[in-house]
C-alpha cells in the first residue's frame, strides 16, 4: 500500500556550490562573469509598460531537480505523478499516485548513483537563479525594472512560492517565460497547467495579469549561439505528437535555423538530430540518441560533437547521460574523438535575447483576457486532472486526498 509522502528539506547549500562538470569555451566562461555588468536605467515608458502604474514580473518556468540525494526519490514521484508525463487511461487514472510510487521507487536506486556522479545533485535551481539574475539585469539596462521568480515543475521552488514572491512584491503585470526553447505538452503545457491550477487556488495572485512566451527556439539568441555536428534533443512518447503537440515540429525547425546559420558561417559539417531520455515501453520519437551514435560509429566516423539542443542549464541529463554515458557508448562504438558543446547558461547574448522576448511580450498584458486563470492558452493545456472525484470507492477517496496537493499534476512529495 502507498504510504504518505514524506517532506524533505531543500539543501539550498549544496545547490549553490556544485559546479558544471563541463568547462565551457572561454567566450562563454567570460561572458558568465560579466552577465551582471549592465547598469540599470531609470524606468522608462515603453509598449506594455508605465512606469507610474505598472510593476513587472518575470515568471521563470523549468523542470527542477533534487538538491540531494535524499531528494531523488520524492522527486522522481512527483515527476511520474503528473499526468502530462505518463497517461494512464482514464478509467484506471485514479492508479496514477501507486504507480508513481512503484516507478520512483525502482529507478531511485539508478537515478542516486548518476546525481551522486554530478556532485550529489542537479544544479539547475543555481543555473536558473543564475539566469534569472542576468535577466533581471538585462531588463533593468533596458529600463524595465521587474522581480523575477522560479517555478520548478517537479522540486522546489514550486509554482505556489513563485507566485507568492509575485503577490508579495506588488507585481501587476507578469511575463511567463518558460525555460523550455520548443513547446511540447509535457514541459511548457504541464507547467502552465501548474501555474492556471496555482492561481485557480490563489484569489490574490489573480489580480496580476499574465503574457506567455510560449516557445522561443528560432529566436537569434538562441540559434545563433549553436556550433553543432550531433543535435540530441530530449525525445517524447510518440503517442503525444499524433496527438497534436508540436514539439518534434518545432525541434526539426530549430535544427534547421541552426544549420542555416552553420552554412552561413562557412561550416559544412553533417548534422544529425537524435532523441535521448526515453522511459517505458512506449514509442518515443527516433532515431534514439543511442542507436545513432552506434550507427555513426559503423560507419566510420572519427568524431562527434554533441549539442544538448533541447536543455539551456546544465543538469542530468547534460552531465550525466550525454557527458559519461553516450561518451563511454561513443569509444565503444569506434567514435575516436568526442566534444560536447555546453548549455546556454547565463551566455550573455542568450540571455539579452530572452530580455527582448519578455519586452515583446509585455504588451500582451494590456490585451489579455479579464479572466487571467486562461493564461493566455498556448495549442492546447492538458486538461485539470480530477482523478480524486472520479475514484469509484470514498475509502480511496480518502486516500488520494490524503496522499496528495491535487491540481498540479499529481501528488506532490515537497521539501520544507
Amino acid at each position: 500500500m502507498h504510504r504518505s509522502p514524506r517532506r524533505f528539506a531543500a539543501n539550498t547549500t549544496l545547490q549553490r556550490s556544485l559546479a558544471s562538470s563541463v568547462e565551457a569555451p572561454k567566450e562563454l566562461a567570460k561572458g558568465d562573469a560579466a552577465v551582471e555588468s549592465p547598469q540599470p536605467h531609470p524606468p522608462r515608458a515603453r509598449p506594455g509598460y508605465d512606469p507610474a502604474t505598472d510593476k513587472v514580473g518575470v515568471l521563470l518556468l523549468n523542470l527542477g531537480g533534487p538538491d540531494t540525494l535524499d531528494d531523488v526519490r520524492p522527486f522522481l514521484y512527483n515527476l511520474f505523478a503528473d499526468p502530462d508525463i505518463i497517461r494512464l487511461p482514464r478509467a484506471i487514472s485514479w492508479l496514477q499516485p501507486l504507480i508513481a510510487w512503484g516507478i520512483s521507487t525502482r529507478r531511485a536506486p539508478k537515478a542516486r548513483e548518476a546525481y551522486e556522479s554530478i556532485g550529489g545533485g542537479s544544479p539547475l535551481r543555481r543555473l536558473t537563479d543564475e539566469q534569472g539574475a542576468a535577466l533581471r539585469a538585462a531588463l533593468g539596462a533596458a529600463g524595465v525594472p521587474v522581480t523575477v521568480a522560479v517555478a520548478m515543475r517537479y522540486w522546489a521552488p514550486f509554482t505556489d512560492a513563485a507566485l507568492a514572491k509575485l503577490r508579495d512584491a506588488g507585481v501587476n503585470k507578469v511575463v511567463v517565460l518558460p525555460l523550455y526553447p520548443q513547446y511540447s505538452v509535457s514541459t511548457t503545457g504541464s507547467s502552465l497547467r501548474a501555474l492556471r491550477e496555482c492561481l485557480e487556488r490563489d484569489p490574490a495572485a489573480r489580480s496580476m495579469r499574465f503574457a506567455v512566451v510560449p516557445h522561443w527556439c528560432g529566436r537569434p539568441g538562441y540559434v545563433s549561439a549553436r556550433v553543432v555536428i550531433f543535435f540530441s534533443a530530449h525525445g517524447v512518447p510518440v503517442k503525444y505528437v499524433e496527438a497534436g503537440d508540436p514539439y518534434q515540429s518545432e525541434m526539426e525547425w530549430c535544427v534547421k535555423l541552426v544549420v542555416r546559420e552553420l552554412r552561413a558561417r562557412g561550416l559544412g559539417n553533417r548534422c544529425t538530430l537524435a532523441y535521448q531520455s526515453r522511459v517505458g515501453p512506449v514509442q518515443w520519437l527516433t532515431p534514439y540518441t543511442d542507436d545513432a551514435i552506434r550507427e555513426l560509429g559503423a560507419e566510420g566516423v572519427h568524431g562527434l560533437l554533441a549539442v544538448p539542443i533541447a536543455f539551456v542549464s546544465e543538469h542530468i541529463e547534460t552531465l550525466e547521460e550525454i557527458d559519461m554515458e553516450y561518451r563511454e557508448l561513443a569509444e565503444e562504438s569506434g567514435i575516436k574523438v568526442w566534444g560536447r558543446a555546453p548549455a546556454m547558461n547565463s551566455y550573455p547574448p542568450f540571455i539579452q535575447d530572452l530580455a527582448e522576448a519578455v519586452l515583446e511580450a509585455l504588451p500582451q498584458t494590456d490585451r489579455a483576457e479579464d479572466d487571467p486563470l486562461t493564461i493566455k492558452k498556448i495549442y492546447r493545456l492538458a486538461p485539470v486532472n480530477r482523478r480524486a472525484k472520479k475514484a469509484r470507492h470514498p475509502w480511496l477517496r480518502r486516500v488520494l486526498k490524503d496522499m496528495a496537493i491535487f491540481g498540479g499534476g499529481g501528488a506532490y512529495m515537497k521539501p520544507e
